[in-house]
């Protein structure tokens, strides 16, 4: 969700995707990094980039010029990103996941309507490891309308998504080919907090699993609560679990949740009060516990700020969540035995906005996405300290939203 002050511009940004859905193109005609005019995606034509190294896919708004989701290659020594073009031309792929074999790349559409009728849709695609390009299999209706975050659970068996509009959640089944079934599951979310103009109603932004498949954890911030669910992979359902919800700081504005790798821990990133929760996690019975809330800000920043992202190092001694109005990441060390928060200081994401980040396969890494200057940033990551140093690298995309990394393959 492209969270302003006011819904009125996510409505804004949901009849202009529209447009752009009844208007595109028969072929398959983008731009490029510095969205200069393309001819169609042509692995012949594409920079010279070796398949040895990740692909990286970027999921846009496609309100001001981007034409879908992008692709790139990256090189992991430099930080050097290597366009290859639009991948695909859909509307609005605010959020993306990758399936865990690597060969399937997933898409939430974030509109309002949707053959017809009031919902968001997916789009399922086959990925060219070669070239980047993206084949479309099939899409499927998410039944609730804005869908803004979606992932893939560990057997690759199930679609997860949030809709931020209507506040809700869907299951959508995956099938052996990589195309997804109609939805298995729906959860309507309901209530409201203090935040007149962005708490009027259930808003869910996130929607994420524990290690074990067992649960899943949707961050809404319409109402001030990561709602617990306990998942069946086999069926594709959610259900509410016991508790069914943590209950954060009314005026919060939970939006996306992480889980450490340990599995001891988890944080979640409050986009109105700027801050982060940290809380004890018992696998066993899917509960949550808050321990700890953290600023995301300099205590001397008396600016307009929302958080958007937060993400866990994969070795578990950071995390780093983004801050779009202060525009910069807050970085923070991880105690290991309690899982409490120390600031370690912010890093400048060197644009507007920043959305998504994402840290590479390697670790060493990060790739920093702003939103509303249309560039990503490249930066090296101290893996002793955790601090972040600009690689002097970018590329120039319209509306950058989402960031994910494909492995090179072995």
């Amino acid at each position: 969700m492209n969270s302003h002050p006011s819904f009125s511009a996510y409505a804004v940004a949901v009849l202009l995707a529209l447009v752009s859905f009844h208007s595109f193109p028969a072929g398959i005609v983008g731009v490029n990094a510095k969205d200069e005019p393309m001819t169609n995606f042509d692995s012949r034509e594409a920079p010279v980039a070796s398949s040895a190294s990740p692909l990286v896919y970027v999921g846009t708004y496609t309100d001001k010029g981007s034409k879908g989701i992008y692709a790139y290659r990256l090189d992991s020594k430099t930080g050097k990103l290597i366009s290859l073009g639009v991948a695909a031309e859909t509307p609005n792929p605010t959020f993306l996941a990758l399936h865990p074999n690597h060969r399937y790349l997933y898409a939430v559409n974030e509109v309002a309507q949707f053959n017809g009728k009031a919902s968001g849709f997916v789009t399922a695609y086959e990925i060219d490891a070669e070239t980047g390009r993206l084949r479309q299999i099939n899409q499927e209706t998410t039944v609730g309308t804005g869908p803004c975050h979606i992932s893939i659970d560990r057997k690759g068996k199930n679609a997860l998504v949030a809709n931020y509009g209507s506040g809700s959640a869907a299951v959508l089944p995956i099938h052996a080919d990589g195309s997804l079934g109609a939805p298995t599951s729906f959860v309507q979310h309901s209530g409201m907090s203090i935040d007149k103009g962005r708490q009027e109603g259930p808003h869910a932004h996130s929607i994420n699993l524990d290690a074990a498949n067992r649960y899943a954890f949707v961050a809404d911030l319409g109402i001030d609560k990561v709602q617990v669910y306990k998942f069946d992979g086999a069926k594709g359902t959610i259900t509410p679990s016991t508790p069914p919800f943590v209950q954060i700081a009314p005026g919060s504005g939970p939006r996306h949740f992480a889980f450490h790798p340990s599995g001891r821990f988890a944080y979640v990133i409050n986009e109105l009060n700027e801050t982060v929760v940290a809380m004890d996690y018992d696998a066993a019975n899917g509960t949550l516990k808050p321990i700890q809330t953290i600023s995301t800000l300099p205590f001397d920043f008396t600016g307009q700020s929302y958080c958007a992202e937060v993400k866990v190092h994969p070795n578990g001694k950071f995390l780093y969540g983004s801050n779009r109005g202060h525009d910069s990441l807050a970085i923070f060390s991880i105690d290991q035995n309690t899982g409490r928060l120390t600031s370690v200081g912010h890093q400048s994401t060197m644009g507007k906005f920043p959305r998504n980040f994402n840290i590479d396969p390697t670790g060493m890494l990060l790739l920093a996405a702003n939103q509303d200057s249309d560039s990503i940033y490249s930066f090296k990551l101290d893996q002793a300290t955790g601090k972040l140093t600009p690689t002097g690298d970018h590329v120039e995309v319209s509306r950058p939203v989402c960031i994910v990394f494909v492995p090179a393959a072995k």
